[in-house]
């Protein structure tokens, strides 16, 4: 094993780190995802970790627990399908998230 092993040892590590700082980077990254109107918000991590739900007040209606749950799916939907096109988007490695 001679000095071709030893640098694909070395650029195989690189790789990996390069990888380790990227999902650092994703699970840092907040986006919002929200509804019709902006009345409910969604934030995920890049790596659709669930971090916190902003209700606007005036779409709480309690004789109406069915629209708000439409809303808060909504947002959570839109918040998924930004996170899944940011995880695509991460250096050209999409297939590797």
């Amino acid at each position: 094993m001679g000095s071709g092993y030893s640098k694909m040892k070395k650029q195989q590590k690189a790789m990996q780190s390069q990888m380790a700082d990227m999902q650092k980077d994703l699970e840092a990254k907040e986006i919002i995802g929200s509804s019709e109107g902006d009345l409910v918000k969604v934030t995920l991590s890049g790596t659709k970790e669930f971090k916190k739900i902003s209700i606007n007040p005036d779409c709480v209606d309690s004789d109406d627990v069915e629209g708000l749950e439409d809303l808060i799916a909504s947002a959570f939907k839109d918040a998924e399908k930004k996170a899944g096109s940011e995880m695509g988007n991460m250096g050209g490695m999409g297939g590797f998230f």
